[in-house]
């Protein structure tokens, strides 16, 4: 049986900054520098233009992910693409992200690269990575191009009321490509876990479809829907997700490092989830990580959900903190609630 390893990273964010003060000065919103930096750790955030959107994000990320490996669109068995802010209702942004491969419908043998898309929030990278490692374990594939990409900024509650959410999140993507060796390296084991009974602690209720129909439409069939306000903007309990993501990301971590036999100073390198900079605090401080065996990137990007993970993995490498023959832990916690961890060698 293959090993599954990660021959490429690739990110991309797009140009627009927006500092906690812009929230301020642009948006009107009610806050400050201070308030925010001390809760979070944010700085600034990006936000995507108008008519950019996950997609093309993902694209860009998707791209140079395959030059680092090496390899060209062709090559991709599969894509699984991870996002909670998909280009529409349906279908997936995985295809839209596939469609944009031109080479792929070249010539007179085009490859129809399946996509999936997977809605785990926060953990969406660690799930789709966990696919993607047992799809190229398994035989069925040999690269599988894993994409985490979000557009948060076009679905944010730009007023005082929704600030504790806003300030939270940025634009960005991150790609891994997930490859198969005989070399003894590679995604070493992963764990994924859920609790459904805390899913409206962090969620958008907008689409609900019990309802009949599941928009309002108040002069009928022919007019305009109608969306709530408390449908349509992200709801958020901050000290249930806070503690929760501290106790099950300090969980996560023992879980993986138990089954491969590791301690915290048997691997050299935590890429966390970057939500909060407090909650990784806590959960660095809780299991006696050293400062210097993590990294970050929230007080730049802010909460970029699935694309976080990736992104730091991406930064980690152009920088030289991240190189081959680390061992790698990468741990996150997010909406629904889920959770996971995983342990490579790079």
């Amino acid at each position: 049986m293959p090993n599954a390893y990660i021959s490429g990273t690739g990110g991309y964010v797009p140009p627009c900054v927006v500092t906690n003060d812009d929230l301020v000065k642009r948006y009107g919103i009610d806050t400050n520098h201070e308030w925010i930096h001390k809760r979070t750790g944010i700085e600034e955030r990006r936000y995507a233009d108008e008519g950019v959107g996950s997609a093309e994000m993902g694209y860009e990320a998707a791209k140079v992910a395959l030059a680092r490996a090496g390899l060209s669109a062709r090559d991709i068995d599969m894509i699984v693409l991870a996002t909670l802010s998909p280009e529409h209702h349906f279908p997936g942004t995985g295809v839209f992200v596939q469609r944009r491969f031109e080479e792929l419908f070249a010539g007179d043998s085009p490859k129809y690269v399946p996509a999936m898309d997977v809605r785990n929030q926060c953990s969406g990278f660690l799930y789709a990575l966990g696919a993607a490692a047992a799809m190229v374990q398994s035989g069925a594939m040999r690269h599988v191009l894993v994409v985490g990409t979000e557009t948060h900024s076009a679905a944010m509650d730009f007023t005082t009321r929704g600030r504790a959410v806003t300030s939270l999140f940025g634009d960005g993507a991150g790609a891994v490509v997930v490859s198969a060796t005989d070399e003894p390296r590679g995604i070493r084991t992963w764990k994924l876990h859920a609790d459904g009974r805390f899913a409206e602690a962090l969620w958008m209720p907008i689409w609900n479809v019990r309802r009949r129909p599941f928009v309002a439409l108040p002069d009928g069939p022919e007019g305009d829907a109608r969306i709530p306000a408390d449908d349509l903007w992200p709801r958020m309990d901050g000290k249930q997700v806070f503690r929760h993501a501290v106790e099950k990301m300090c969980m996560a971590l023992m879980e993986v490092c138990f089954e491969q036999q590791l301690t915290a100073s048997d691997i050299d390198l935590f890429v966390f989830h970057q939500a909060n900079l407090r909650i990784n605090e806590y959960v660095a401080e809780t299991l006696g990580i050293p400062q210097d065996k993590l990294i970050k990137n929230i007080q730049k990007y802010g909460n970029t959900t699935a694309a976080t993970i990736p992104l730091l993995l991406w930064e980690a490498e152009q920088t030289g903190r991240l190189r081959p023959g680390m061992k790698v832990a990468m741990v996150a916690f997010g909406s629904g609630f889920t959770w996971g961890a995983a342990i490579a060698d790079w």
